[in-house]
C-alpha cells in the first residue's frame, strides 16, 4: 500500500494529468523524482491491440534517447523488438533481466544498441490493463546504479490507480472524439447555442453562437446582459418568446427569421437541463443557425441534387424556408399560377407530396452540410 508521502506526491498529479497536454507530464516528472530515475515512460494504446486504429502514445519524463539511436530504432530495430510486452504478468514489476535474454543475439542487440546507448543500464518495467484489454506499460531507467529495494514494491502498489487512471483516460478519450466528430458536424451545418436564463439574460454560447451573435448585426447582448435585437418588429417577437417560455418548460419552441439574405434563423427552445453546482442552469436554449452559401449557390447546389431548372431551384430555395408560393411568386418575379406549376415539377423531381415533404427533403440532405 502507498504510504501516505507517495499518495500525495504521486496520486494527486496521476489524477490531474487525464486532463494535461500532454497528459500525465506532472506525474511522470513526480514519479522520476520519486524513484531517482534518469528517465520515466508511460506507453499505451487507447485501443486495444489489433484495431486498425490503435496507435502507440508514448509519454516520457528525463533524458531520452539520442536522436541517432531513436532513428536506428525504428528504422531498424522496432520490428525485432524482443521485449514480452503482452506476456508481461499484469501488476507485476520487472527488472531488465527478467525482461531479455541474455547470450541471445537479438536480445543482446538490443541491449548494446538501444538500452546502453540510451543510458538505460537499470529498468523497471510495469505492465498494466483496463477492463477493455487496452495496456499500458511504466518504465523507469538509471545509468549508474540499481534502483532502490523499495521501487518494485512501489510501482506495484500504484498499478490498481494507474488502471483506474488508463480506464478513465479511454472513456475521455471516446468522449473527446465523439465530442469533436458532432462539434465539426454542427459547425458544418452553421449550427450555434446561446443559452439564457428566465429573464433573457445570456449565461453562455459556444464559439459560433458568439460569432453570430457578434458578426450579424441582428442580435445583441443589452448593457443589462439580456438577449436584444435592433430591429424593434424583431425585438418585440423575441421578447414575447422569451417571456412565453419563462418558468413553462412545456412552452412550444419558437422560431424567428432574422435575415433571409444571407439567411439567419432562430430557435427558442425551454430547458430541462440542470448544470450541476458549478454553473447556473439555463431556461432557455437559443439555437442560431445561418447559411453562409449565398442564394444564387444553393440554388445551383439544388439544381444539381435534383437535376431542377434554375427557375425551379429558386422556388425550391424560397419553399424550403418557409415561404408560401403567394409569398415566393412575387420575390421571384412569377405570377402565382406559374409558382404552382414549378412547385409541382419540382414535387415531381423531388418526390415531394408537398411542402412539407420538400422542407424535409432538402434539410436531410447533403446540402446541410455542404
Amino acid at each position: 500500500m502507498l504510504s501516505s508521502e507517495d499518495a500525495a506526491a504521486l496520486l494527486a498529479p496521476l489524477i490531474e494529468g487525464l486532463v494535461e497536454d500532454p497528459p500525465w507530464r506532472g506525474f511522470l516528472d513526480a514519479l522520476r523524482a520519486r524513484v531517482a530515475g534518469d528517465y520515466a515512460s508511460l506507453v499505451f494504446r487507447p485501443l486495444p491491440l489489433g484495431t486498425p486504429e490503435a496507435r502507440v502514445i508514448h509519454l516520457y519524463s528525463g533524458q531520452p534517447s539520442p536522436p541517432p539511436v531513436s532513428r536506428h530504432y525504428r528504422e531498424n530495430l522496432y520490428l525485432l523488438d524482443p521485449m514480452p510486452y503482452h506476456e508481461m504478468e499484469e501488476g507485476k514489476t520487472f527488472r531488465l533481466e527478467d525482461l531479455l535474454q541474455f547470450g541471445d543475439p537479438r536480445h543482446d542487440a538490443y541491449l548494446s544498441e538501444l538500452l546502453v546507448p540510451s543510458g538505460m543500464n537499470h529498468m523497471r518495467m510495469i505492465r498494466f490493463a483496463e477492463g477493455g484489454g487496452v495496456n499500458g506499460w511504466i518504465t523507469i531507467t538509471r545509468c549508474d546504479g540499481e534502483f532502490a529495494s523499495e521501487v518494485d514494491g512501489l510501482l506495484e502498489d500504484l498499478a490498481p490507480h494507474l488502471r483506474s487512471a488508463l480506464a478513465s483516460f479511454v472513456v475521455l478519450e471516446r468522449e473527446r472524439m465523439t465530442a469533436s466528430v458532432a462539434k465539426e458536424a454542427v459547425r458544418r451545418m452553421n449550427f450555434g447555442w446561446v443559452t439564457l436564463d428566465s429573464e433573457g439574460r445570456v449565461l453562455d454560447a459556444d464559439v459560433h453562437g458568439t460569432q453570430m451573435l457578434e458578426g450579424t448585426g441582428r442580435l445583441s447582448r443589452g448593457k443589462d446582459g439580456r438577449l436584444t435585437a435592433r430591429d424593434p418588429e424583431l425585438r418585440r417577437q423575441l421578447l414575447a418568446a422569451i417571456r412565453d417560455m419563462e418558468g413553462n418548460p412545456q412552452a412550444r419552441p419558437r422560431a424567428l427569421v432574422l435575415s433571409r439574405e444571407p439567411w439567419l434563423d432562430l430557435l427558442l427552445v425551454p430547458s430541462g437541463q440542470r448544470m450541476g453546482t458549478t454553473q447556473a442552469a439555463p431556461a432557455i436554449v437559443c439555437y442560431l443557425h445561418a447559411d453562409n452559401w449565398s442564394s444564387a449557390d444553393r440554388c445551383e447546389q439544388l439544381a444539381q441534387l435534383f437535376d431542377l431548372a434554375p427557375s425551379e431551384a429558386r422556388l425550391a430555395l424560397a419553399l424550403s424556408r418557409g415561404m408560401s408560393i403567394s409569398e415566393a411568386a412575387p420575390d421571384l418575379g412569377l405570377t402565382v399560377e406559374s409558382a404552382r406549376t414549378y412547385s409541382k415539377r419540382i414535387y415531381a423531381k423531388t418526390g415531394a407530396r408537398g411542402q412539407a415533404d420538400l422542407v424535409r427533403f432538402i434539410h436531410r440532405s447533403v446540402l446541410v452540410i455542404a
